[in-house]
């Protein structure tokens, strides 16, 4: 994902990706397609797809080892964390960690959104001046309404 966002932001082709980094066509394809897992490359392929692209190694590898967990699983995690550090120190790793603008990047929009939010509600009710580093990210929307999956199940019991 972060491999073809970056190529389309570029306009480069897998072919010129292949000309450019010195990888195997068949190798940028396979990787494209899912075939080859990005993770088990060779740290030279890797390297050079990356230096060819001017991306973080260590960020492109972070994404594609990240495990996206159900939605409602990600939320109770995040109320667990914030449970067991406390608010301000929830905040300080939260915001240290930019894992906001990593969710973000990584179009985990509902990660992203209310992770932000967890950290806006707790700055507010702490007096603690909102970061502006996430002004951007603040203005988008989810394209469609995210319900908890408790009051989607009593909307389809009693039919309202």
């Amino acid at each position: 994902m972060i491999i073809q966002k970056k190529m389309k932001e570029v306009n480069i082709s897998k072919y010129a990706l292949s000309k450019i980094s010195g990888v195997p066509y068949v190798t940028i394809q396979d990787i494209m397609s899912g075939k080859a897992d990005i993770t088990k490359c060779k740290a030279a392929t890797l390297y050079k797809i990356c230096k060819a692209l001017n991306l973080d190694i260590s960020e492109v590898l972070e994404y594609y080892m990240a495990e996206r967990t159900d939605f409602e699983m990600f939320k109770s995690n995040v109320c667990h964390e914030l449970e067991r550090k406390g608010d301000l120190q929830f905040i300080v790793e939260t915001l240290e960690s930019n894992m906001i603008r990593k969710y973000y990047k990584w179009e985990w929009n509902e990660e992203c959104l209310y992770l932000l939010a967890m950290v806006d509600y707790i700055s507010r009710i702490n007096n603690i001046p909102l970061c502006i580093e996430y002004d951007d990210i603040r203005e988008h929307k989810l394209s469609k309404a995210h319900f908890p999956e408790s009051i989607c199940f009593i909307s389809a019991i009693t039919n309202n």
